[in-house]
């Protein structure tokens, strides 16, 4: 759906203490956050305001999201 929230802490609501607990021992993990955070935000706001962009750029960002996504699961779970 355009303009939803892709959130990690929405993503895996089973790991919301380890998330926070990351985020305050972990300044890689925390940057790998805020990457991600600023990324899902680009895409949302791309979404909502309808400016022209190619598909295809839309398209890498959430491709980008999702690796990301990838990774912070891969440590979430390690």
């Amino acid at each position: 759906m355009l303009g939803e929230s892709h959130d990690v802490v929405h993503e895996f609501p089973e790991f919301r203490d380890r998330i926070d607990e990351l985020c305050r021992t972990d300044s890689g993990f925390s940057s790998l956050m805020t990457e991600y955070d600023e990324l899902d935000a680009r895409i949302r706001q791309l979404e909502e305001t309808g400016l022209p962009v190619a598909d295809e750029t839309i398209e890498d960002l959430k491709k980008e999201r999702i690796m990301l996504k990838d990774r912070i699961f891969n440590i979430l779970k390690s």
